[in-house]
């Protein structure tokens, strides 16, 4: 399969630093986004961490869930190693696709999602406070997108051991025509589903949609680190 990519990272308006990342494999097809846990140290190294160990792992013939299990690993060692206080955290979501079909595995609450005929689908599930209210029909979605704890994430690399951390998986059917977004909160937060619909469902290249995204996140707010990944498959 071909695709067209479009990508965007930036530091938002309220933060002096990005600790978001993203990845991609060109030879396996493969996407990532991560985003460091802000107010634990050092998040940038945290999802830079991430992005290199999951990519090695992936490159080695590792799976989608145990690449991500040995960059976990591989970032609590470093946590200690360092000595910190607090260890370092990151979220991250993946997508490869291959065989006509999208693998995704994700931890925390960045996002993975799939525009189809223009209809826009939520492939991840965030791994977070508000969205275990959800669940439990406590709030309702509305209500989780100004909740005070709505960044409180309940999974996350480097501070969630192996024996206790969740890993999503999903995978599903790719056509021609299909485009899959990869982001960091700093765009969901900010932007509603439906306003991503739109602008996901215009007939421009994947980069212009990328920035289109991003703008729509800065105009917002932009209260947060933006990371945006467009794939577009095209034959």
């Amino acid at each position: 399969m071909n695709f067209k990519i479009g990508h965007v990272t930036h530091t938002g308006i309220k933060r002096d630093h990005n600790e978001d990342t993203y990845g991609v494999s060109h030879d396996l097809n493969i996407w990532l986004v991560a985003d460091g846990m802000g107010g634990h140290d050092h998040g940038e190294l945290a999802s830079a961490m991430a992005r290199d160990s999951v990519l090695y792992f992936l490159n080695n013939n590792g799976s989608l869930k145990d690449s991500i299990l040995k960059a976990n690993q591989s970032i609590i060692d470093s946590s200690y190693e360092r000595g910190g206080d607090l260890p370092m955290g990151t979220t991250i979501v993946l997508l490869q696709i291959k065989n006509n079909k999208y693998y995704a595995a994700w931890v925390g609450d960045s996002r993975i999602y799939k525009s189809s005929n223009n209809q826009l689908t939520a492939i991840s599930t965030d791994h977070s406070y508000v969205q275990e209210l959800v669940d439990q029909n406590l709030i309702t979605l509305e209500q989780a997108r100004t909740h005070p704890h709505r960044n409180v994430v309940t999974q996350a690399l480097g501070v969630t051991d192996n024996s206790e951390i969740k890993v999503s998986l999903k995978q599903g059917e790719v056509a021609i025509g299909d485009k899959f977004l990869l982001c960091s909160d700093g765009l969901s937060e900010e932007v509603e589903d439906n306003k991503i619909e739109a602008i996901l469902a215009k007939n421009i290249h994947p980069q212009e949609i990328a920035d289109q995204l991003t703008i729509a996140a800065l105009k917002s707010g932009g209260s947060d680190n933006i990371t945006v990944l467009v794939i577009e498959v095209v034959s």
